[in-house]
């Protein structure tokens, strides 16, 4: 059983409110898995597929309130509504979108708790996310980070832990440790994070079947753009190919012109942002200054393209590529590789990736907002990694003033003045800080 950083939240969500709770990301990532798992704490646990059960649909159209809702539910399901002690599952509700407005009203009933996901949900349900205020939440899941990917394959917590500390103090590892965490990053290239994939690798250690089990994920993306979207599938299918070859090119940046020699912007925008909220793309965008907030300073429409997951973007390249990259072989190129990995790792923690690009500067291949300042990275997968010319001048800049940077490569932590040279692996432990004040009242005596 694959252990993710999902359970713990939804454990703790429920014990805290009485609120829904509504997973949403791509196909694969392992929602359903982990909502059943918990259901298993229930004294009842009633799932609806809107997919599988299309009937469903049918059934619920036309339902008034939550009575007449959970009457209709108690029809197709032999599982006993228990007060208090049900959790009711509603998945692939994209089937079903009526239901997210529905769950208020359930909510208030108050008789179970509820669980909803599916997917596309980013496309079905942009407009109905937020009806439900105050009633649901939402948490946007992803696959398995490297924490949890070197959790599932054998490193225990203290392991973890040790390194999680050489982070913080910015000091160098064991050089056995780093060596070992080394090839596990290189395995987790290739591996990635979808739970199919990690589940077969752990089962049978066979790269093929590995592969075999992300081509058959990449198809059934493939088959959504198909069916979702069929008046831009040819644009879409089209972008999702290209973000292989286009990640390898000099500038790593999406060129309209590889897609179209005529296409322009506003005519493709939406299917990159198909590609985008379907969670099958990655999108990071240029900003003009290193400044708080980024949000203001991003270009619309200059950005790089990355795959939702790593090991599927390298079951795209050519076969024979996986062992050659676990071996570290020279010969590959790993830059799009490594930022691939860093942009999935940096998005499933919460943090938006935008990059910045300046003639007089150069480029930084990304830029993200970490405890209230900006923080420059830098990816290296070569040994000229201390030769970083745009991160430099960003650091000398007096305008920005940024307090520390830092260049990912393969060697062992140290620091060089404000710049922090630490193994790409170590991309993990950069989180958003939860534990700053939230609260705050203004002193009105004096008025």
């Amino acid at each position: 059983m694959l252990q993710r950083k999902i359970d713990n939240y939804i454990r703790h969500y429920y014990e805290t409110t009485r609120n829904a709770l509504l997973i949403t990301g791509a196909r694969q990532i392992g929602k359903t898995y982990s909502i059943r798992q918990f259901g298993k704490t229930f004294k009842s646990f009633v799932e609806i597929n809107f997919v599988e059960t299309p009937e469903a649909v049918g059934l619920f159209h036309g339902a008034k309130s939550s009575s007449d809702i959970l009457l209709r539910l108690s029809t197709i399901t032999s599982v006993p509504l228990i007060k208090g002690e049900t959790l009711i599952f509603f998945d692939e509700v994209q089937q079903y979108p009526d239901i997210v407005t529905a769950i208020k009203f359930l909510v208030d009933d108050g008789s179970y708790r509820y669980i909803l996901s599916g997917s596309l949900l980013g496309v079905e349900l942009k407009d109905l996310r937020s009806e439900p205020v105050g009633y649901m939440g939402v948490k946007d899941m992803y696959p398995l980070d490297f924490e949890e990917f070197i959790s599932c394959v054998g490193i225990n917590d203290a392991v973890i832990g040790s390194l999680r500390e050489a982070w913080r103090n910015r000091t160098a590892l064991d050089e056995f440790i780093h060596g070992k965490i080394m090839e596990l990053f290189r395995l987790y290239l290739v591996v990635g994070g979808m739970p199919a994939a990690v589940s077969k690798y752990i089962e049978s250690n066979n790269l093929q079947e590995v592969m075999a089990v992300q081509q058959d994920i990449v198809r059934l993306y493939k088959r959504d753009i198909a069916k979702y979207d069929p008046h831009n599938k040819l644009y879409i299918e089209e972008i999702f190919n290209l973000i292989p070859p286009e990640l390898n090119a000099k500038n790593k940046r999406f060129i309209l012109k590889q897609l179209n020699e005529h296409a322009k912007f506003d005519r493709v925008e939406n299917s990159f942002l198909w590609l985008t909220n379907a969670g099958v793309a990655l999108p990071v965008y240029n900003i003009e200054e290193p400044k708080i907030p980024l949000l203001l300073a991003r270009s619309r429409n200059l950005f790089k393209l990355f795959q939702n997951d790593i090991g599927l973007l390298a079951s795209q390249y050519a076969e024979g590529i996986q062992m050659r990259i676990i071996k570290g072989d020279k010969d590959i190129n790993f830059g799009s590789i490594y930022e691939n990995a860093v942009a999935q790792e940096l998005v499933a923690h919460g943090i938006a990736p935008y990059y910045y690009n300046n003639k007089k500067r150069g480029e930084l291949d990304f830029v993200i907002e970490l405890g209230g300042k900006v923080l420059p990275i830098e990816v290296k997968s070569g040994k000229d990694y201390e030769t970083h010319r745009a991160l430099s001048n960003i650091m000398d800049c007096n305008e920005y003033d940024l307090p520390e940077a830092v260049v990912f490569n393969n060697d062992n932590l140290r620091v060089i003045g404000k710049i922090v040279y630490a193994p790409v692996y170590m991309v993990m432990f950069l989180e958003k800080d939860n534990t700053a004040p939230t609260f705050y009242k203004v002193d009105i005596s004096g008025l």
